[in-house]
């Protein structure tokens, strides 16, 4: 393995670069979602800066650079270049595996059953809780050096398992941490200074769960009143950075009135809305979230007809979570099909939590294939732009096209679609961020 810095890169020749967007889309809703622009014998140009310079047709590259010397160039003769994808949702801060959990799960035991009987999330949040802060940073590195092997070069992650404030903002300030020095363990002889950055949009989740002891109403005013308040503060200082609120919105956790108001204090903090909704039960909290302007909303199998209307009308990106739906053998299924035909915007993520323990985006559209219905297009685009899309990063990620930060993954195949065709181990033969390139 390998790790170069590149001031000017060429990726040239491949067999198809995967643009995804031809017209500076920053989403794709509806029908658009299954249209994915695609170069047949492209090249990129990567600048100094990593960003994307040029992208197009492999001979017309060649003429406009033919006086350029590049540090570093790729044949990428008989590839495909793909974005690098993002993942729209996940819970990558924890300690403490619940595999004799999942083997529950498949003897029967439902998710509420074991949240009830003080396992599920509750034994996720005393080992958390527990863990070190240098501990847990190395855990998350390690999640997403495999993350980054198999494509993902920006992740939506959320704290989550502290639900006190304590162990909230340590779980904010490892991801600060992630952030700033995140480089690939694969590789060998790294620079952790100058390591390979692995992007995070990093939101702040106190409420993903009723702490113990307390009612919602009880939680649900601390929230607001104290924790909330605090962790503003901890940005405004320095300490962590934050993008959005997340509420587990569910029947018996926090219902819709709780979710609303914790939501609302989100919002007048200026963190983007970002939460778990309609996911076990119908409770309306698609209509809700629409109407208080959030940016996403996850799950989903559940939402309601009208709750699909509201979402497409404004704009609220469906984060769907195929993982979810096929570890915990869900009967009812996040509606794809319903969203797409209503013209809504659908993102992909993995859900990469102590429940559903999945790092990789390709087995992710896969089963959004095979489970949701989707297409293979439909798939990639909630992969990349619609997933940046769902975090507000549409404008710097999610596509190839000139300006964007250079994240890219290259397939030793003859069409895109083997990255999810492929769904174990797709041929992956090496992942650029910011023009910096691993080699498997």
């Amino acid at each position: 393995s390998s790790y170069v810095a590149a001031a000017m890169l060429l990726v040239r020749n491949a067999r198809q670069v995967v643009t995804v967007c031809a017209a500076r889309e920053r989403i794709k809703a509806g029908k658009e979602m299954d249209q994915v622009a695609v170069i047949e014998n492209g090249s990129v140009v990567v600048d100094s800066s990593g960003r994307i310079e040029a992208v197009g047709p492999a001979a017309d590259i060649a003429a406009q650079y033919a006086n350029t010397v590049f540090e570093h160039v790729i044949d990428a003769t008989g590839m495909c270049v793909l974005p690098g994808f993002v993942d729209a949702h996940t819970h990558p801060v924890w300690a403490g595996d619940r595999v004799q959990e999942f083997c529950m799960k498949l003897s029967g035991a439902t998710y509420m059953e074991i949240h009830k009987a003080g396992g599920g999330i509750n034994f996720t949040v005393r080992h958390t809780r527990e863990a070190p802060e240098d501990g847990l940073l190395d855990l998350l590195l390690q999640r997403m050096d495999r993350m980054l092997a198999q494509g993902t070069t920006l992740i939506e992650a959320k704290s989550g398992y502290g639900l006190d404030f304590e162990t909230e903002c340590k779980m904010l300030r490892v991801l600060k941490r992630a952030a700033q020095r995140a480089c690939l363990f694969l590789c060998i002889a790294i620079d952790r200074s100058y390591g390979h950055l692995v992007a995070i949009s990093a939101t702040y989740c106190g409420a993903h769960s009723v702490p113990a002891g307390m009612t919602a109403a009880a939680a649900t005013d601390a929230l607001v009143g104290q924790h909330l308040p605090a962790i503003v503060a901890a940005k405004q200082a320095g300490e962590v950075d934050v993008d959005n609120i997340d509420v587990f919105c569910e029947k018996g956790v926090y219902e819709v009135a709780d979710t609303e108001r914790i939501l609302a204090a989100g919002k007048a903090a200026g963190l983007a809305l970002n939460f778990h909704g309609e996911e076990l039960n119908y409770l309306g909290s698609a209509q809700m979230g629409a109407a208080l302007g959030a940016r996403a909303i996850s799950h989903l199998e559940h939402v309601s007809d009208e709750g699909i209307a509201a979402m497409a009308s404004s704009g609220v990106v469906a984060v769907l979570l195929p993982t979810t739906a096929h570890v915990l053998r869900l009967p009812t299924l996040p509606p794809a099909r319903a969203i797409a035909a209503a013209g809504g915007a659908i993102a992909l993520g993995s859900d990469f939590n102590p429940n559903a323990h999945c790092l990789s985006m390709p087995y992710v559209m896969h089963l959004a294939c095979v489970l949701l219905r989707m297409t293979p297009r439909e798939a990639l685009v909630a992969a990349t732009i619609n997933a940046a899309a769902s975090i507000g990063r549409a404008d710097s990620h999610g596509s190839l096209e000139p300006g964007k930060v250079a994240n890219m993954v290259l397939l030793a195949a003859p069409t895109w679609e083997h990255v999810l065709y492929q769904m174990v181990d797709p041929p992956i033969h090496s992942v650029i961020v910011n023009g910096r390139v691993v080699k498997k």
